[in-house]
């Protein structure tokens, strides 16, 4: 049976694609966008129970976003074209996000930063170091990668931070790092790499104005809670 078949069963108004244009994408659910982009089901199964199943298999709407293209034509129904337009899809909310921060060019506070990264660390399973490079009116001169960890934790070398940050003349820095299981709760380890972080960029006169712990939809400024 085709997905058209299958489809036509379902009355007009819960059609994802129908639904979409009259009552608008927010009204969907992740499975129904996901069957508008996947297109077609399998003889056994519509756009959107594979959709449903995608989102089973991979945990998540981020698990899905996280995964290769590999992974993805390894589920049945879910060739290379397929999959090619779900990862430009995300590829497409990534950037659009990352044009949104382009308008705010000045940290004037913690979530300025958090908000500046938040794209970047939302879908990490890994604990990713980034540090926020500002001139002297902290505006964002860049931002960059500097570790990924695993689970456990991600080590960071004041040389390796700082190195970039003096290639690009930076007069202030805000290091960033995400927590994947989703609590920003500052760890020993967090707080031991942030002094010796503080620590070198005084050495260096290059101030570290503050290091932030993302979570899950949520955040941790450690000159917010008087650790730095």
């Amino acid at each position: 049976m085709s997905y058209r078949i299958m489809m036509r069963d379902l009355p007009s108004e819960e059609r994802p694609r129908e639904k979409l244009l009259r009552h608008g994408a927010e009204r969907l659910s992740n499975s129904e966008l996901l069957a508008i982009l996947l297109g077609s089901g399998t003889k056994s199964l519509s756009a959107l129970r594979l959709a449903e199943h995608l989102l089973t298999k991979f945990g998540s709407l981020r698990g899905l976003a996280n995964a290769s293209c590999e992974e993805m034509t390894s589920v049945k129904g879910v060739g290379a074209v397929k999959a090619a337009v779900i990862l430009a899809a995300f590829e497409l909310a990534k950037r659009l996000a990352d044009s949104s921060m382009e308008v705010r060019e000045v940290i004037t506070c913690p979530r300025d930063a958090a908000d500046l990264v938040r794209n970047d660390l939302a879908r990490a399973d890994k604990e990713y170091f980034m540090v926020i490079m500002l001139n002297t009116k902290h505006r964002v001169i860049g931002k960059k990668v500097i570790s990924i960890g695993h689970l456990s934790g991600s080590l960071v070398h004041p040389r390796e931070l700082f190195k970039e940050v003096i290639r690009r003349s930076s007069a202030a820095v805000i290091v960033v790092h995400n927590h994947p299981s989703g609590d920003p709760t500052p760890s020993r380890e967090d707080i031991g790499v942030t002094k010796r972080l503080v620590e070198a960029g005084e050495l260096l006169g290059i101030q570290v104005l503050d290091h932030i712990v993302v979570g899950d939809n949520c955040y941790v400024s450690f000159r917010e809670q008087g650790l730095l």
